[in-house]
């Protein structure tokens, strides 16, 4: 009885590390699910390796009575030198037929949307990702929680020469 036990631990450890490797991986809670506009959620991290390629993910959780199929978010993006970009970004909730993207039960969805693969950075620093709700509401009623990760794809980029 101990052998199967041990192989199926043994698997699930092995499996477990086959996972992504996220150098960063923060989640924000949202008060009484709702997202006012003064409610930004700030997500740091230091970049070190300016030849690694990374993905950038939102994963959201929202209820199955959110009202929209999207959520529209200002993305600020701070780099080391201290400039900041700003970007708006829709997250599509639903597909085209209206029907929830990603897994849902109990009532709530939870959905990974990749914002950026195959970005580099590049400066070594600390970068601040800010996300800010855009919609035409406040506060939007049904995000339960935001989440934002940054995968180390383990490919890297060849230096450009000058």
């Amino acid at each position: 009885m101990k052998f199967p036990v041990s192989l199926l631990l043994g698997a699930s450890a092995l499996l477990a590390s086959c996972g992504p490797a996220f150098q960063f991986d923060e989640s924000r809670e949202l008060e009484e699910e709702q997202w006012a506009y003064a409610d930004t959620l700030g997500f740091s991290f230091s970049i070190e390796d300016t030849t690694a390629i990374y993905n950038l993910y939102i994963e959201l959780e929202h209820s199955t009575a959110y009202a929209y199929q999207n959520l529209y978010t200002q993305v600020y993006t701070r780099f080391p030198g201290g400039e900041r970009i700003r970007e708006l970004l829709s997250l599509e909730l639903t597909d085209k037929g209206g029907l929830w993207l990603g897994d849902c039960g109990k009532g709530y969805c939870t959905l990974r949307i990749p914002i950026q693969e195959g970005a580099y950075f590049n400066k070594a620093g600390n970068y601040t990702i800010t996300l800010q709700q855009y919609m035409r509401v406040d506060p939007v009623a049904g995000v339960r929680s935001l989440r934002f990760m940054l995968e180390d794809t383990g490919k890297r980029r060849t230096e450009e020469k000058s």
